[in-house]
This record gives C-alpha cells, sequence and structure tokens, in this order.
C-alpha cells in the first residue's frame, strides 16, 4: 500500500508504546540509550512491506512533542495512570508538573530504563491485572492499540471501570486508517482497524501480535453501549485523534 510509512503525510500511527513478546523492542531501546545509537528496527505488518522504526522517537521531549500529546499532558489531572509508557517521555513531563504519575509497561527493558532515567514509580506490569484506582488514566501514541480487536477494545472499556475514580477522564489518541485502504479493498472478515505486527531486531524476531485502531464514530457507539461519554478533543486533521472518556 505504500503510504503506510512513518513519515508519510505527516501520519505516525505506529507510535505504539513496548508490546511484544520475547521484547525485541526492548533490546533496541537498550542499545540505543547505552549508546546513542542501534541497528536498524523492523517492523512486519499485516497489511504491507516491512517498515524501519526509528527507536529514537520513543526518547523525545516536551519540546519535540506534537500538539496533541501535549494537550493531553496538560489534561492530566490527579493521580495519573502512564500505560504503556515506553522509556518514560510523557511520565518524566508529567513529573516536571508536579504530576503523581504512575507509569506502566510490559518491557523489562522499557521499565529499567525508565527508572534510570528519573521516573519515580515505573512498574513492570500488564494493565490487564492492574489494580489500583486513578483520577486519569492515559493512553498516548496509540496505546489503546493493545486491546487488539473490536471485542477486546469493549471489553477493555469496561474493565476501565475499576481502574478510574468517581470523575475521572480517559485520554488516549487513535488513528482511522481508512486511508490506508483507498487503493485497495478493506478486509471482509474483519473490523479494517485490526492489525498484527511483529518486531524484527538484529535478526531476532518477536511473536506476532494485535493491534487496533479505532475511527471515531466506532468509538463513540462503543463508548456508549460501555457506560461512557467520548469526546474527541483534538483532530490533527491527519487522521490521528485525541479521545477523552468521562464515566455517564
Amino acid at each position: 500500500m505504500g503510504d503506510g510509512k512513518w513519515m508519510t503525510e505527516s501520519r505516525y500511527i505506529f507510535q505504539f508504546p513496548i508490546f511484544a513478546p520475547m521484547d525485541v523492542f526492548g533490546d533496541a531501546l537498550t542499545d540505543f540509550y547505552k549508546t546513542g545509537v542501534a541497528d536498524v528496527v523492523l517492523l512486519h505488518n499485516s497489511y504491507d512491506d516491512p517498515e524501519e522504526m526509528p527507536v529514537d522517537f520513543f526518547f523525545r521531549d516536551e519540546e519535540e512533542m506534537p500538539a496533541l500529546e501535549l494537550q493531553a499532558l496538560h489534561m492530566c489531572e490527579g493521580k495519573v495512570l502512564d500505560i504503556g509508557a515506553g522509556v518514560g517521555s510523557h511520565a518524566l513531563v508529567l513529573q516536571a508538573f508536579n504530576v503523581d504519575v504512575t507509569a506502566i509497561d510490559v518491557s523489562e527493558a522499557a521499565v529499567n530504563i525508565m527508572k534510570d532515567r528519573g521516573v519515580k514509580k515505573a512498574l513492570l506490569q500488564d494493565i490487564f491485572t492492574f489494580r489500583e484506582k486513578f483520577d486519569t488514566i492515559l493512553m498516548l501514541m496509540n496505546g489503546i492499540g493493545l486491546t487488539g480487536t473490536l471485542p477486546g477494545f469493549k471489553s477493555f472499556l469496561i474493565n476501565l471501570k475499576n481502574l478510574i475514580n468517581p470523575g475521572g477522564r480517559v485520554l488516549f489518541d487513535t488513528s482511522d486508517i481508512a486511508y490506508l485502504y483507498k487503493d485497495f479493498p478493506k478486509p471482509q472478515n474483519q473490523y479494517y482497524g485490526e492489525v498484527s505486527y511483529q518486531y524484527e531486531y538484529k535478526g531476532k524476531k518477536g511473536n506476532w501480535f494485535n493491534w487496533l485502531y479505532v475511527d471515531p464514530e466506532t468509538i463513540k457507539i462503543m463508548a456508549k453501549e460501555t457506560g461512557w461519554n467520548s469526546e474527541i478533543i483534538f483532530d490533527d486533521e491527519e487522521d490521528q485523534y485525541l479521545v477523552k472518556l468521562t464515566l455517564v
């Protein structure tokens, strides 16, 4: 399809946190953190040729973050949970704002880097087994994709109720990837935003894993079905959106 690359048409749809069995991408993060360089990371996908993933992108500071992410960070209130925090770039910005933030990731390498970079509450933790309540739940860089499928997204919205305090909010960004199929038919046997990825680094490949991109109308429908109010807070006009959820 050709136009799903990282930099094509200013779209950054593959900005997801670390979620790879064998932690192949964690190896690349560690190399970059220790030496300032990393070999090429290939991201295999279910819809096109493999793509190169820029590792330095995950080590951005506040000045390098797009307006969508900065707006989300400024909307964080109270006790914050940063899900899929990667190497802690967003958590470090929140700490600089004097926000009480807990950053979690399933990559041990990423969590170790977070701690070394100064994230105070960095946990090796799977969100699906986490049991604590927060005022803001943050999932940037398409972090909602970890739900994998539309049924997974719906179940996740239901379970999130156990993690949010009264009056709290969930903030996440996602992309409508319909544009990938402008010259090709959309999949007939699944939602077009359900894709699969596999990391490759230094000849080592991780397992394939599912990832989800959700269009705004589907978000609205599923939020309503699961007891959430949904609001599009920011639209970058490049098919990427910042969403706020609050309990009905």
